[in-house]
């Protein structure tokens, strides 16, 4: 048994409506191969209790933000995301997580890595998972992090300062456009189910949408409820292991939770009803423009991933796709109002209209972060 122990520099931080270590490229190994077991161990995996690591033994609290300075013309800093599986010893580099993005920008400034301006400080940050830049618009009264404010997000208790996010030219992350499959829409044949309308939309993160209905779910269920049912919990991965096959991901849909396990991610859909949040909360179909559910490594995510409701806002602008069936009509593309387990997330879009696929110039949205604990870790491997 290796007694090998190191010490690593972390901070931990909130990122919108998820919880991760944030750490400086230049603390770790430079072989990136070492870089997995040193994870799994900082974060206690794999264990579902995550005991003995700094995870939260849930997928939204087992995140990992890896930061360095950028020598692009186009980014200040780049951000590399890893998922760190709870229960499996897994590391995912596919995709990114847009809540986790939010703590970029506060995270770099604080390592001095981008000079804060007094007001407000953009920071350019490149995403090496997807090959894209966010624009993170930093709170920075007296050239300091701002992290009190007034803006809420559902999800997180109290008030903070608002994060505004920015994914320029967010589509194709996989490098096949915002419809990598070349279709609005199309069907799955679900093994012990029958065939299922789907649409694959790539924008901040591949997602895969499906009518709630479509699968014998309403669109209002709650985390607690789904994730009791395993017969749901197997079909929805059934279906993104299908739509991870026609993406060419993978080649044996039962290997998904294996070999693809967070992407593309799965959302189901529907329209705009009322209903009640995780904490009890009545929301009216009024307030909000659709009923949306993601999940998040096999699980229901506890809100909505960001880069989620980025891809959601570009979904709602292609004709025919299964978001702009059940969008609201005359709904305001700048002001998409998605109604989740915690409560309403707004987003919003701008585009052309470039026939049946339109060009995305950037989705946006509203983020908090929050700066919870700065030391130094030891990591036995």
């Amino acid at each position: 048994m290796s007694n090998k122990t190191i010490r690593v520099p972390v901070t931990i931080m909130r990122g919108g409506t998820s919880k991760g270590v944030y750490l400086l490229e230049d603390d770790l190994p430079e072989d990136k191969s070492a870089w997995d077991a040193l994870l799994l161990r900082l974060m206690g995996s794999p264990d579902k209790k995550q005991i003995d690591g700094l995870g939260g033994s849930q997928s939204v609290t087992s995140k990992v933000a890896i930061v360095k300075k950028s020598q692009r013309p186009d980014a200040d800093v780049d951000y590399t995301f890893a998922q760190v599986s709870v229960d499996k010893p897994i590391v995912s580099y596919k995709g990114n997580c847009g809540n986790i993005s939010s703590g970029v920008g506060p995270f770099a400034i604080e390592k001095g890595l981008v000079e804060a301006r007094d007001g407000v400080t953009s920071v350019r940050i490149f995403n090496t998972n997807t090959g894209k830049v966010i624009i993170s618009d930093v709170q920075t009264p007296e050239g300091e992090v701002a992290y009190e404010g007034h803006f809420t997000i559902a999800g997180v208790p109290g008030t903070a300062a608002p994060i505004k996010l920015k994914f320029v030219e967010p589509a194709g992350t996989l490098g096949n456009g915002l419809l990598p499959t070349g279709s609005a829409v199309d069907t799955l044949m679900v093994p012990d189910f029958g065939p299922v309308r789907v649409s694959i939309v790539d924008a901040a993160n591949p997602l895969v949408f499906v009518k709630a209905k479509d699968l014998g779910l309403t669109g209002r269920e709650l985390p607690d409820e789904l994730n009791a049912d395993q017969e749901k919990l197997d079909l929805l991965e059934k279906v993104r292991g299908l739509a991870a096959v026609k993406l060419g991901l993978i080649e044996d849909y039962t290997r998904s939770a294996w070999d693809t396990p967070g992407i593309p991610k799965m959302t189901f859909v529907g329209e705009a009803e009322d209903y009640v949040t995780s904490d009890g909360r009545e929301i009216k179909a009024g307030d909000i423009d659709l009923l949306s559910r993601m999940m998040s490594m096999q699980k229901a995510h506890p809100s909505y991933a960001m880069t989620g409701a980025m891809c959601t806002a570009a979904a709602a602008v292609v004709p025919g796709s299964i978001v702009a069936e059940v969008l609201s009509e005359g709904v305001d593309t700048q002001f998409i109002r998605i109604g989740h387990p915690s409560g309403v997330l707004e987003c919003g879009v701008d585009y052309r209209e470039n026939g049946s696929v339109p060009e995305i110039d950037d989705t946006f949205g509203f983020r908090t972060a929050n700066l919870l604990m700065e030391g130094t870790a030891s990591v036995r491997l």
